[in-house]
């Protein structure tokens, strides 16, 4: 009879000895896999060029940061817009402009002296096979390998500057378009990628020399203003242009000044990418890198600054955007698309005092 009382109790214990056993283990788990819930997310907030707004939204980004207890809310501006920002370090954590001479403005009006450069990303001009082969017929572009190099970049200057029309190219057939040979930019005065173009052109036009005084911008000025003059409607961000590249196709722009790293971005989407087999890149040479600087306001922002430049993961997921690192081979695993590994013709922009001087002479340039 005992015997009888005792099973179905000594059931009940071992079945609730195995529930506890199997909760204790699952939280154990949890705990293991989950952000330390002890630990609060310090929030901070920065204002960015649009370039990398992708890359700070991307979830893979989000929960690395969480892992070291930051949550990053990000603004997306003109590189060139975050430099005249009023109290800047009082609104942002932080800044990310593109560009080291916005960079240096900042750091110079904010007095702060730290800043990492984690990224950089080539100027490149986006463009089209149809395109790419008439420049080859006309000597400007070559082809090596499966990239693209604008090897004669005063001659494309000099079809700029003197108004000339794809209609007098030879070879043109395929794009016997009436209009002006132009390369797109967006507006010189807020964005970095037209004050990147404005460079490359100065340099070209300046017998190849970076421009270092006033006196050398004379007698180009004019030459530098028609290469803006005739866009028309000017966007403050690089998106924008870009993304009319990838919507209205070649009529719309045959020729667009961006970053390499957009069209890499693009073509690494496993979903949906607008990249069609007749878009390719052009190089520039020489060409000019565009260097990301991150610029912390407190400590937080230090502790993100140490994490870019030195958390492999966000520097996997920064190449997955179509970033470049110090690691030069992590590009060429990451997209099918064949960029150049290395890039050897490169130049350096003019300091932030020149550039601004050539920008309000093109600006104010009739």
């Amino acid at each position: 009879m005992l015997k009888r009382l005792l099973a179905p109790l000594l059931t009940l214990l071992l079945l609730a000895g195995v529930g506890a056993a199997i909760y204790v283990s699952v939280t154990e788990q949890a705990g293991n896999t989950a952000v330390d819930s002890s630990s609060t997310l310090h929030e901070i907030k920065g204002v960015i060029g649009s370039e990398k707004e992708e890359f700070f939204r991307d979830p893979q980004t989000i929960a690395a940061l969480a892992k070291i207890n930051l949550k990053v809310t990000v603004e997306k501006s003109g590189s060139r817009e975050i430099a005249n920002i009023p109290n800047l370090a009082k609104q942002y954590d932080f800044a990310f402009p593109a560009g080291v001479s916005a960079a240096e403005k900042i750091k110079r009006d904010q007095n702060i002296k730290k800043s990492v450069q984690p990224f950089f990303t080539p100027m490149v001009i986006a463009s089209w096979k149809p395109i790419a082969e008439i420049l080859m017929a006309n000597n400007i572009v070559k082809k090596r390998g499966d990239a693209y190099y604008i090897v004669d970049m005063t001659a494309l200057f000099d079809l700029i500057i003197k108004e000339k029309r794809w209609t007098d190219l030879k070879a043109n057939d395929s794009y016997p378009a009436n209009k002006s040979i132009l390369v797109g930019t967006t507006n010189v005065r807020t964005s970095n990628s037209a004050a990147m173009y404005l460079a490359l052109a100065s340099y070209i036009l300046n017998n190849n020399a970076i421009v270092q005084n006033e006196a050398q911008i004379a007698p180009i000025a004019d030459k530098l203003a028609s290469l803006f003059s005739r866009q028309g409607f000017a966007e403050n961000s690089t998106e924008i242009p870009f993304q009319d590249y990838l919507t209205m196709g070649m009529g719309k722009s045959p020729l667009v000044m961006i970053y390499e790293a957009q069209f890499l971005r693009e073509v690494a989407k496993t979903k949906n990418s607008a990249i069609r087999p007749d878009m390719v890149l052009l190089y520039p040479e020489p060409t000019l890198f565009t260097k990301h600087v991150f610029i912390p306001f407190n400590a937080d922002a230090e502790k993100l600054a140490d994490a870019l430049m030195n958390d492999e993961t966000l520097q996997q997921i920064a190449v997955q955007h179509g970033l470049r690192t110090a690691n030069a081979g992590a590009l060429a695993k990451t997209t099918s698309f064949v960029a150049p590994p290395e890039l050897v013709n490169v130049i350096d922009a003019p300091s932030y005092e020149m550039l601004e001087a050539m920008i309000n002479q093109v600006s104010t340039a009739k």
